[in-house]
């Protein structure tokens, strides 16, 4: 397996969208179409899901993963976390195709995390660089501690992708995926007991080098 470090997986990025052309909002809607399909795949009980997005991308990518379900008949609903003024421009935007659609946006004082068959975390994705602060590790306590199967969008919430480390706290996945190439922390040993099962997804986004003649 092809393993990729975070400046890699940066660069891949923005080679794909501002060379190849092709809008992140794209990248965004094929990541949550394979996020969607790996989710399905497991045959987890999905009774009840609750996706939690933060303000970044990754949490563009957890709110359409949201709308992809709920189109499927799945009850998912949403808890958004983080700073709602320093969203993404690609998270409000699915933020607003998410309620177009009718998904739930919960009251962050009236969670109740028991209730929830299988959890999806979109909190952060692969820049996470510090510690995991502030409101973040009471919220990762609570995805942990609940009954629910968990499902990590391109990485664990608190991994470290370089390395495999914990950054203060992490999400405790079942499942996992990642996009284009797996991150080198991902196949630590550490990082292979948080990403639980691995997906690694072609969405679009290659190594420039793969176009080299």
């Amino acid at each position: 397996m092809k393993t990729i470090s975070v400046d890699d997986a940066r660069a891949f990025d923005q080679y794909t969208i501002k060379e190849v052309g092709i809008p992140s909002l794209v990248l965004m809607e094929r990541a949550a179409l394979k996020s969607t399909e790996n989710i399905l795949s497991l045959k987890w009980d999905l009774q009840h899901v609750l996706i939690v997005a933060g303000s970044g991308n990754n949490g563009g990518d957890g709110l359409a993963v949201a709308r992809l379900l709920k189109n499927k008949g799945v009850d998912a609903e949403v808890l958004l976390v983080g700073n709602p003024k320093h969203a993404s421009i690609e998270r409000t935007q699915q933020l607003n195709f998410a309620k177009h659609y009718g998904v739930k946006i919960l009251d962050p004082n009236r969670i109740y995390w028991s209730k929830y068959t299988v959890i999806v975390d979109a909190i952060f994705g692969t820049g996470l660089s510090r510690d995991v602060a502030g409101n973040y590790p009471p919220i990762i306590k609570s995805i942990n501690d609940a009954p629910a199967k968990k499902f990590s969008i391109d990485v664990p919430s608190g991994l470290n992708a370089d390395t495999g480390k914990v950054m203060g706290t992490s999400v405790q996945a079942d499942g996992t995926s990642t996009f284009a190439y797996a991150k080198k922390g991902m196949v630590t040993d550490n990082g292979k007991d948080y990403c639980g099962k691995l997906f690694v997804d072609d969405i679009g986004i290659y190594d420039p080098k793969t176009f080299e003649k």
